[in-house]
C-alpha cells in the first residue's frame, strides 16, 4: 500500500488558498492582457480578479474540480517541457512546428483536458453506463461519424 504524505498544503485551508491564488492570477493576467476594462486599470482588474477568485473558492464543487484538475495539468506541463527539452537537445536550430502540427497538438490538448474533466467530475462513469453494451444507438452514431468524416475528407481534397 502506498504511503500518504501529509504536508502543509494538504489542509483544506491551504487548498483553498492555492486555488484562490491560481484563479486570481489567471483572471488578473487575462484582464491585463486583453484590456477589457481599459488600459492602465490595474486596480480595477485586481478587484474583478479578487471578486471572481473569492466566488470560485466559495463554491465547494468548483474548488473540488479545480483541485482535481491541477495535478493533471501540472503533470501534462512537465511532460511537454521534457519533450521540448529533449527535442531541443537534438535539433540544430530553433524548433518550429508547421501550422498543421500546432493544430494537431492543440486538438490533442483539448481532448486530454476534456477527458480529465470527465474523470474528475465522475461524468465518465455516467457516460460509460449510458453507452453500455445494451445500447442500440451506437451503430447509428458510428455510421454517421464515418459518413461525416468521408464528407469532410472529400471537401478537403476538393479545396486543395
Amino acid at each position: 500500500m502506498a504511503e500518504v504524505y501529509s504536508t502543509i498544503f494538504s489542509t483544506p485551508l491551504a487548498q483553498m488558498a492555492l486555488v484562490f491564488v491560481l484563479i486570481f492570477t489567471i483572471v488578473f493576467a487575462i484582464l491585463q492582457k486583453s484590456k477589457i476594462l481599459g488600459d492602465g486599470k490595474k486596480q480595477i482588474d485586481a478587484l474583478v480578479a479578487l471578486s471572481i477568485a473569492l466566488l470560485v473558492i466559495s463554491v465547494a464543487y468548483a474548488l473540488k474540480l479545480i483541485s482535481g484538475l491541477a495535478p493533471f495539468l501540472a503533470v501534462s506541463l512537465v511532460i511537454i517541457l521534457a519533450f521540448m527539452l529533449l527535442t531541443g537537445l537534438v535539433s540544430k536550430g530553433p524548433l518550429e512546428l508547421k501550422p498543421g502540427w500546432v493544430t494537431f497538438f492543440t486538438i490533442l490538448a483539448f481532448v486530454a483536458v476534456i477527458i480529465a474533466v470527465l474523470f474528475i467530475t465522475d461524468a465518465f462513469n455516467f457516460l460509460k453506463s449510458f453507452f453500455g453494451k445494451n445500447s442500440s444507438w451506437l451503430p447509428n452514431v458510428v455510421l454517421i461519424a464515418v459518413v461525416g468524416i468521408a464528407i469532410w475528407v472529400a471537401f478537403i481534397d476538393s479545396k486543395s
